[in-house]
């Protein structure tokens, strides 16, 4: 396999996003259009993630695959229960089971990194840390690009280790999960500009900025700094090719919601979204606990399935670019860069 990193017409990413936005057929039009796409696997059993790189793989070979590495911070049981009992009055609310804390999972990351490997595809991307220097090693022998994720120079340092293929350099403007290496660790404000005028000064590697990529002046902005291509995650939601729940699509584009906060209380991660009555009125409890609290809300955001208010509303700092738009339009942005 060629690496696709090499070989963009447009030097862009689109971002992925687990829990249903990123999809095959989203990934496919934003390869065609020129872009690199990819699909999340997270939160997908093996053959859902299978199943979805199959649809892909059939109408394009520019693509990649994204997996969480386990979690490496362990949750306080205290502090889960805690938490619990903090949901309980919510899913009342809602005429849902109260929350309980639930068991740890490793996403499968296992059972799906050995398909990745037993069945190739062009890129595999890693978020929440850093693979084993054996994950790395087999999946270059099965002819793979890697990519690992950073969110300050510290954690650039440590995938150095690993020479990867290449590094996604994620500012504090990023919408969604910070690819932090560990949930305990607070993320830094450094935006995406700053990260990678200082990575570039200290290595070669090809760097993918990402975090608050809403236009096409921030992207040459970055590239100027040294950016050898960008990642795109929030103009995407509202595309038509895009999973995005209905209520989270109308509340990125109806100016209602003004502000973005970085939260836990969705999922005990650190992630950026729109400010909304959950994140409010669960801020002083909030707690780092992923991912059992992310299954814990699971219900409640289920519930509040067709209500912003109780949805985990991801988005960037440069949401309010978003429109109704296709993949093909937001690829076409950036051409040229």
């Amino acid at each position: 396999m060629t690496n696709p990193l090499s070989e963009l017409p447009v030097p862009l990413l689109q971002a992925p996003m687990a829990g249903g936005p990123s999809t095959a057929a989203l990934a496919v039009a934003v390869a065609r259009a020129g872009g690199l796409g990819m699909l999340a696997a997270g939160y997908k059993t093996v053959e859902a993630m299978a199943q979805e790189i199959r649809e892909v793989a059939v109408k394009t070979d520019r693509f990649g695959v994204n997996l969480f590495v386990p979690e490496q911070d362990p949750s306080d049981p205290g502090e889960l229960e805690a938490y619990a009992r903090a949901l309980a009055p919510v899913a009342a609310e809602l005429g849902v089971a109260a929350p309980q804390p639930g068991e740890f999972s490793d996403d499968h990351y296992a059972a799906k990194l050995d398909h990745l490997v037993t069945h190739p595809v062009p890129l595999v991307s890693f978020t929440f840390g850093l693979p084993s220097p054996d994950d790395v090693a087999r999946l270059r022998s099965a002819g793979t690009v890697v990519v690992l994720n950073a969110t300050d120079e510290a954690e650039v340092r440590a995938a150095l280790v690993l020479d990867p293929d290449a590094i996604v350099v994620q500012g504090s403007e990023a919408g969604g999960h910070r690819a932090t290496h560990g949930q305990a660790k607070t993320p830094l404000e450094i935006s995406t500009a700053d990260l990678v005028s200082a990575v570039r000064e200290t290595t070669a590697l090809p760097l993918i900025a990402a975090g608050g990529v809403a236009d096409r002046e921030t992207a040459e902005d970055l590239m100027e700094r040294g950016a050898d291509a960008v990642q795109v995650g929030t103009l995407f939601l509202t595309t038509e090719e895009a999973g995005t729940k209905p209520a989270h699509r109308e509340a990125l584009l109806s100016g209602r919601f003004g502000e973005t906060v970085v939260t836990r209380v969705f999922s005990g991660r650190a992630a950026r979204a729109l400010r909304n009555a959950f994140t409010d009125r669960l801020e002083v409890e909030q707690i780092s606990g992923y991912p059992q609290v992310h299954h814990m809300t699971a219900p409640l955001r289920a519930a509040s399935a067709q209500d912003p208010a109780g949805l985990n509303l991801w988005a960037g700092t440069g949401f309010a670019a978003c429109r109704e738009t296709t993949a093909t339009d937001v690829v076409e942005q950036f051409r040229g860069l």
